[in-house]
């Protein structure tokens, strides 16, 4: 076997395979009587979100032109951008924001043209009798934009406010009678991890809510994912324990599944929920455990029985098909698919899959769940060891370890097979996957653990989750990298502002001022930053304190800078800010930019030459040979 050092073994796994054919499944799946329906990002069609149908016979249909992009722009990160009943969908177009009628290779509008482009946006849509309900989000040409909760005729298209005056809305949700409507809502600052209001009012035949009361949460409480029974008692997610949990809301708010881990997922996108009613009453929930999902069937009687699953996580959202689930599984050695499982037997069928290029054998980095102390306790992380069963290291040799930040900061770990991880374990590198202070599936004292102290806790746990791993000898303690997009990337520049432990990092759209991105971030999370930092700009010098811009006179590590030239939560100046200061001070800087694309890179070129950068990178700061990959030059300025 040849022997070589990590992070220089060559690999068959290349930057192209890690997009070839893959398709990312839109977690928020529908069910139509026979039909199922999903959404599929495809990065070979420039990360177009393409509605997708599986009709009862087996057969997989595109819906719309092929050139009909199916996403939301609400609150930026969209979500439940369709919906549909008895064969027939309504859905949300990328490219102007309004709502279509969606046909095999058609596409009529229903709403009108805005005034400014993209200016009315729909997402979270509920057909009623006649009708849909949706939240929309108005954008003026002065001030933020103005969030209610709508209705839409499906005779003209016309669009009339049912509900307003909170800041935000979400989850609107129809009663099985078509009298009564729920709907979450909220106000700045709180984000809706923080605290929301459940509401329920009297619906008429026209779409007219009246007599709204709230019916749970308030402040201290985050309540989220309702969702009526068929027999039209209400049910939602809350953390009044500490944890989000499943109750019921039927005069008062009753527990129906308590333990303290999360049984949800935090709200950035709409259409969310890991519960769901089966066709006898029960209702099927995928419970979160230490190391991932299983399915529990809760009995009208409040009994439970676990359904054996193949896949370590379910996702995002549940729905039912009679005695069956349907739902985005995937595990550490399974790539993300749509799934069937049937409740009775557990026996999972796999209604769609990635078209990708398969995990050579040999090549698959199976996780390790890994605890480590920090001083506000425990803190969670997956570890991914290096795995190439062509090379060995020499004697002594220790991996470059990739510290790996998600995004948010209210986010957590996916543990679904992945091939860029697999791109850099094939190489050498071993990679940690962070669920730092502050992450979501641990309850809410957990995730405040970040409150106050974003920029503190987050890159404390990241040094710290690098240097546990280099105590047990699974990293080189000098070849500690960094990488991480959106929150993540600003944890990463801050890290190499401001500690020792990291040799160089890659930041994805970080944030590089955090003053700027309070004064000039969209509308959802103009406010969030208030929990995370302190209330702007009264906290203004504390803003100054926090941000990687303030920190230049320590800032000596290498960094690649990726950015998207549409990004429309962290603008481009944030990236070009740090760079050009940077570049005055003498740092070896990388910066690419990627043009039309946004928050998260979808086109496979952009994410190709992303990857493959980052490797060109590692290895000129490193000083190791690339593997014979043949990778396009990258200018580090100052190198």
């Amino acid at each position: 076997m040849p022997v070589a050092p990590h992070g220089s073994w060559s690999s068959p796994i290349t930057a192209a395979d890690t997009t070839r054919g893959g398709i990312k499944f839109a977690d928020v799946v529908k069910v139509d009587g026979d039909d199922i329906y999903w959404v599929e990002s495809r990065p070979a069609e420039g990360g177009r979100s393409s509605l997708v149908r599986r009709s009862g016979d087996g057969a997989v249909t595109d819906l719309g032109p092929d050139d009909f992009d199916a996403r939301t722009r609400v609150h930026e990160y969209g979500g439940a951008a369709y919906t549909a009943r008895d064969g027939v969908v309504y859905v949300v177009s990328f490219r102007d924001q309004r709502i279509h009628r969606l046909g095999a290779g058609s596409a009529t509008p229903l709403t009108a043209e805005p005034d400014a482009p993209a200016g009315e946006r729909f997402a979270d849509l509920q057909l009623g009798e006649g009708h849909l309900v949706a939240v929309r989000e108005s954008h003026r040409p002065e001030g933020e934009p103005v969030n209610d909760l709508v209705r839409i005729s499906l005779d003209d298209g016309s669009v009339t406010t049912i509900v307003d005056g909170a800041d935000f809305y979400s989850s609107p949700r129809i009663s099985p009678d078509g009298t009564r409507l729920a709907w979450v809502s909220w106000d700045h600052p709180d984000m809706p991890w923080d605290a929301t209001r459940l509401w329920v009012g009297d619906l008429s035949g026209d779409g007219g809510v009246s007599n709204a009361l709230v019916v749970a949460g308030g402040p201290g409480e985050s309540v989220i994912d309702p969702a009526w029974s068929p027999a039209g008692v209400l049910h939602c997610v809350s953390d009044r324990t500490g944890y989000w949990n499943l109750y019921r809301v039927d005069g008062r708010v009753e527990p129906v599944f308590l333990i303290e881990r999360d049984c949800a997922t935090p709200p950035w996108v709409f259409g969310t929920r890991r519960y769901t009613f089966l066709a006898d009453g029960s209702i099927a929930l995928a419970e979160p455990t230490g190391d991932g999902d299983r399915l529990v069937v809760i009995a009208p009687d409040g009994s439970t029985r676990a359904v054996p699953v193949e896949h370590r996580s379910l996702g995002s959202s549940v729905e039912a098909r009679g005695a069956s689930i349907v739902a985005i599984g995937s595990g550490p050695d399974r790539f993300p698919e749509v799934i069937e499982i049937d409740t009775r037997s557990g026996e999972t069928t796999v209604l769609r899959s990635p078209a990708g290029s398969p995990v050579p054998e040999g090549y698959l980095s199976m996780p390790e769940w890994i605890t480590f102390d920090t001083p506000d306790g425990p803190a969670h992380a997956l570890f991914y060891p290096p795995a190439n069963p062509g090379f060995e290291a020499p004697k002594g040799d220790l991996a470059p370890l990739i510290v790996a930040i998600h995004g948010g900061p209210t986010s957590a770990v996916n543990p679904a097979l992945d091939m860029e991880k697999l791109y850099w374990t094939s190489r050498g590198f071993g990679i940690v996957d962070v669920d730092y202070s502050g992450s979501t599936g641990y309850g809410r004292a957990y995730r405040e653990r970040l409150r106050g102290q974003w920029g503190v806790a987050d890159v404390r746990d990241c040094a710290l989750a690098a240097a546990h791993l280099a105590e047990r000898g699974l990293a080189d303690p000098d070849r500690l990298l960094i990488h991480g997009g959106s929150a993540g990337g600003y944890t990463t520049l801050l890290a190499l502002a401001t500690r020792d432990e990291f040799a160089a990092g890659t930041s994805r759209y970080g944030v590089a001022d955090l003053g700027a991105l309070a004064e000039h971030t969209h509308k959802f999370e103009s406010r969030y930053l208030d929990g995370l930092v302190g209330p702007y700009p009264e906290a203004a010098s504390l803003y100054e304190e926090r941000s990687p811009m303030s920190h230049l006179d320590t800032f000596d590590k290498p960094v690649l800078l990726l950015q998207g030239s549409d990004d429309r939560v962290v603008p481009p100046e944030q990236s070009t800010m740090i760079r050009d200061a940077l570049v005055e001070r003498g740092v070896p800087v990388a910066y690419l930019e990627f043009e039309g694309e946004g928050h998260g890179f979808r086109s496979e070129a952009a994410r190709v030459r992303s990857l493959e950068a980052e490797l060109s990178f590692y290895a000129t700061v490193l000083g190791f040979e690339d593997a014979g990959d043949d990778l396009e030059p990258l200018d580090i300025i100052n190198s």
